[in-house]
């Protein structure tokens, strides 16, 4: 396992003018049929982007780490699948997520950040979109973000946001290879420890 404090990230800044639109919007559209169900489609920072299709590999790794973190979890704490949260400016579907209560409690609306306590992302092909990504969730200030990095086989698990600076970002990040054991922290308590053997292909 090795440790480090993790760079800023500056946005990328698009050489035409971009129109963003407000969580709001992006809903409205859905409300409206504009955006259907089956669009593979997300809202990140103001601007919808298309869902990047999914290895076999990249799917076999999602669910090993859906049934590994479902065993793990303590009660009062649910899993979700590749859903939707929402953020302040966005709308991303993690592929896994750790929000409080019960999937009960989210039939009116999507969980916010602050009901997230563990957010997953699985990368191979969509490694730096989920790069990308840190800034996002570290903004909304949720705690602790993983990617389950398959192109360098390694588990990178960011921690401690800086969710007010101008330009945020996780202040740590620890890297997890194959023999190593991962703490899992939920809620400011750690859980347990998962072995990421038993996540990486």
């Amino acid at each position: 396992m090795t440790s480090a404090a993790v760079p800023n990230s500056s946005e990328t800044h698009l050489p035409f003018p971009v129109h963003r639109l407000s969580v709001a919007q992006y809903r409205a559209l859905s409300e409206a049929g504009v955006l259907a169900e089956d669009d593979r489609v997300e809202l990140l920072e103001g601007v919808i982007v298309p869902k990047m299709n999914a290895s076999p590999r990249h799917s076999s790794t999602v669910h090993a780490m859906h049934d590994v973190l479902r065993a793990a979890l303590p009660q009062g704490w649910s899993l979700r699948l590749q859903d939707v949260i929402t953020t302040g400016d966005s709308q991303p579907e993690p592929d896994l997520a750790v929000v409080t209560g019960t999937h009960r409690d989210y039939a009116g609306s999507h969980p916010t950040a602050a009901q997230t306590a563990l957010v997953v992302e699985v990368a191979d092909s969509s490694l730096a979109r989920d790069y990308a990504k840190r800034r996002i969730y570290s903004r909304a200030g949720i705690p602790i973000y993983w990617i389950v990095n398959l192109v360098e086989q390694r588990v990178e698990v960011y921690t401690d946001p800086a969710s007010t600076d101008s330009e945020p970002a996780y202040r740590r990040r620890d890297a997890y290879s194959a023999t190593d054991s991962i703490p899992l922290v939920i809620g400011s308590r750690e859980i347990t420890h998962i072995k990421a053997a038993e996540i990486l292909p």
